[in-house]
């Protein structure tokens, strides 16, 4: 890494005055606003924005960060991340996780609810919450189960955990595999105005695979789980979001059958929205190589077509978001045989830069990069968040577009290195993170 993280976390600090963050460009990509400008914040809110403000110099009184000609980007969310609080705080908790949003630049992180217990009673949400305003960094928001227990059985109680703050629901880790249950979910979920977000896989077709089906596999001897499992619940759950209407969200899309399914849904009108990981933009299951366990996730890592699939998605709209699905583990889980080690890798501290790379490849352009992380992300989940407009919240994440830098796991903020990337070179960091109008990152 170049430059020394500093963290402050925003209940350490005094609500801040004015500050005006001059010589930036600014960057909303919801707007499509791109422009050498500044931004003026008071306590949580943005209050100004544009080319000409402080044209005549900024007033005194009001502090100020120079932001050295960098990229001025609405903070990033990440709208799928496990911070394993409660129950598996030795591989991450609340503060350790979003210390790492921070350091990537991310300024909410929406946490998944296959915690231990399940987010899947008021109480554990109410938990959730006090423990975030007291240990974390950035805003925090939890999904809540679809299931009690997250058995695929009985529902959950929708109406409550929303009014206790839920902003979703999942069984993320695991499918709900009844039709008949995903049906009732969905129409409740629809009277809450709420999305369900699923994790695509028919396990009746990947039971006792550990990685993608494929030449890899063969060669390894390994048990691969073929496209298909994910296509198949992916197109059963567009069938039944016909019949109830509602928001049906896609976690970790990554083949290209079921993305393929997801473009035609959106041309019929349907409410489907989806989210990728970058693991599954910029690696294959080659990755895998000699049963790297650092390389086992679920979606697998997969072919090189479904890698430009997800990519093709991404450029067109398919894929409305990018998203971690951060997942801790410590060697005790990771360094096992290929087949019982944990399936997972942390994302939140490579996020950034291995997006910016569909930016550097031209893939896309930056405006949309920084839009699958920003607003297009707030908007699925109906979070006030990812715009730079007045009004607004001050969150901010402030981008060195050009900066190099090799990726060193052991210096990551997450309690947790199990990451792939190790050793990369990338292109593109968080310089300073900016949450509800207060720096809680700086590289100095």
């Amino acid at each position: 890494m170049t430059g020394a993280p500093q963290f402050t976390a925003p209940y350490q600090q005094q609500k801040p005055g004015k500050i005006a963050y001059i010589n930036a460009r600014v960057v909303d990509p919801e707007s499509g606003l791109d422009t050498k400008g500044a931004v003026l914040t008071e306590r949580e809110l943005i209050i100004d924005v544009g080319a000409n403000l402080f044209a005549d110099g900024v007033p005194e009184g009001i502090d100020v960060v120079d932001c050295g000609g960098h990229v001025l980007s609405p903070g990033l969310l990440d709208i799928q991340v496990h911070f394993r609080e409660p129950g598996e705080e030795g591989k991450e908790d609340l503060a350790s996780g979003s210390k790492a949003a921070a350091a990537g630049g991310v300024t909410t992180a929406v946490c998944m609810a296959n915690t231990k217990p399940p987010i899947d009673s008021v109480h554990v949400v109410e938990f959730l919450k006090k423990r975030a305003r007291e240990t974390s960094f950035v805003n925090i928001e939890t999904y809540a189960t679809i299931t009690k227990g997250m058995r695929g059985e009985e529902l959950s109680e929708m109406g409550l955990l929303k009014e206790a703050g839920a902003v979703g629901f999942s069984d993320d880790g695991l499918p709900v595999m009844n039709s008949r249950v995903m049906r009732r979910a969905m129409e409740y979920a629809k009277m809450f105005n709420m999305p369900i977000a699923q994790h695509a896989e028919d396990l009746t077709l990947s039971h006792g695979s550990c990685m993608n089906e494929g030449p890899t596999s063969t060669k390894l001897g390994l048990e691969g789980v073929p496209n298909a499992a994910e296509a198949i619940i992916v197109s059963r759950d567009l069938h039944l979001l016909e019949i109830t209407g509602g928001h049906y969200h896609v976690l970790h899309i990554s083949t290209r059958q079921a993305i393929e399914a997801v473009r035609q849904a959106k041309a019929r009108g349907l409410n489907v929205t989806c989210e990728a990981a970058p693991h599954h933009f910029a690696l294959t299951d080659q990755m895998v190589g000699s049963f790297r366990t650092f390389a086992k996730m679920n979606p697998p890592l997969r072919s090189q077509e479904d890698c430009e699939a997800v990519i093709e998605g991404l450029k067109d709209g398919t894929i409305d978001a990018i998203a971690t699905d951060h997942a801790p583990h410590g060697p005790a889980h990771k360094r096992l045989p290929f087949a019982s080690a944990a399936y997972g890798i942390v994302g939140l501290e490579t996020m950034l830069p291995l997006a910016l790379q569909l930016y550097h490849d031209g893939h896309l352009s930056l405006l949309d990069v920084l839009g699958k992380m920003t607003y297009q992300a707030a908007d699925i989940l109906k979070l006030n968040a990812g715009r730079i407009a007045k009004g607004k919240p001050a969150d901010l994440t402030l981008i060195d577009l050009g900066r190099e830098w090799s990726v060193d796991t052991l210096q990551f903020s997450s309690k947790s290195k199990n990451a792939p990337f190790d050793a990369f070179v990338v292109k593109g960091r968080a310089v300073r993170t900016v949450v509800r109008g207060k720096t809680v990152f700086e590289l100095v």
